[in-house]
């Protein structure tokens, strides 16, 4: 009987969460190890097929870099990274493209829609859902002096067409999204997937933006797990770099969401099974926080 009341307990520590959140928005950034891992792919769909039956929009947005490194290598294509960002010619855009929208994309709409779900798949070309313009990595030279690199077509978005999943979304559909975007001349753009969930999130003014990772979310110096960081103590915990790495375009990412609207942005560790209704529905949270 007592495992009953558990359950029962579980469902009580939800009801707030999702009275809340119902016909809210929520962004995830869905990559990493939940996307390769079977147990945690089924994990991630039922808990956004869960969230949908809720009542809560569901946006989700897929990265795809393994599989754009294990076909580029392929097809011979060598990749070169300024500052983590693929150098993205126009052999390897091309390439990018058809992963990321024509095998990445329809995979996971089609793993969402076996479980139940109404997914349908978009790229940011779709709508001109993405509008984009060339992005120009800044590199720092040993001597202090910052230069603009070029690095191909990879994009920055500068707009985003939120009539488009808002229409889905009063239509009861999921979407899915892949990173690439398009330019003012047609040209397309590869563009970093938590940028575009970040920016979506924000044009969408959602509730939440989940970013799933493959760590436990930002530690602090003694290497325990900081919940919750407030958007003004950012700029302090990168100068003493308690976030540091590849954390911090994470946490970039996470405060451009909340400054152009979005109300929570998370960190959550997708290697762990049902991780976004662990975050949205339980008091505790897996993750870290960042908060207005």
């Amino acid at each position: 009987m007592q495992h009953l009341i558990d359950k029962a307990n579980t469902l009580m520590e939800a009801l707030p969460y999702i009275r809340r959140f119902s016909g809210k928005t929520v962004v995830i950034k869905y990559g990493g190890h939940a996307m390769a891992d079977e147990t945690l792919k089924e994990s991630f769909a039922l808990d956004v097929i869960l969230l949908k039956s809720l009542g809560i929009n569901v946006v989700v947005v897929h990265g795809g870099g393994p599989q754009i490194n294990e076909t580029l290598k392929r097809y011979g294509i060598v990749s070169e990274f300024v500052r983590g960002m693929r150098v993205t010619d126009s052999q390897t855009m091309a390439v990018v493209e058809m992963v990321l929208t024509g095998q990445v994309n329809k995979e996971v709409v089609g793993y969402l829609n076996q479980h139940g779900g109404r997914a349908v798949g978009l790229s940011g070309k779709d709508g001109s859902l993405l509008l984009c313009e060339k992005m120009l990595q800044e590199v720092k030279a040993d001597d202090g002096t910052v230069e603009m690199v070029d690095i191909g077509y990879v994009g920055n978005v500068v707009k985003v067409n939120q009539e488009l999943i808002q229409t889905l979304e009063h239509g009861k559909f999921l979407p899915v999204i892949a990173p690439v975007g398009v330019g003012v001349n047609g040209e397309s753009y590869n563009i970093n997937a938590d940028v575009v969930a970040g920016r979506i999130a924000g044009a969408l003014r959602a509730e939440k933006l989940m970013l799933l990772t493959d760590v436990s979310g930002v530690k602090d110096k003694a290497g325990k797990l900081l919940s919750s960081i407030a958007l003004a103590d950012v700029p302090r915990l990168i100068d003493d770099a308690t976030i540091s790495g590849g954390m911090i375009p994470k946490v970039e990412c996470c405060v451009d969401a909340l400054n152009e609207g979005a109300k929570k942005a998370h960190i959550v560790d997708g290697r762990v099974q049902h991780a976004v209704l662990l975050e949205i529905f339980t008091d505790v949270g897996v993750g870290t926080e960042i908060t207005q």
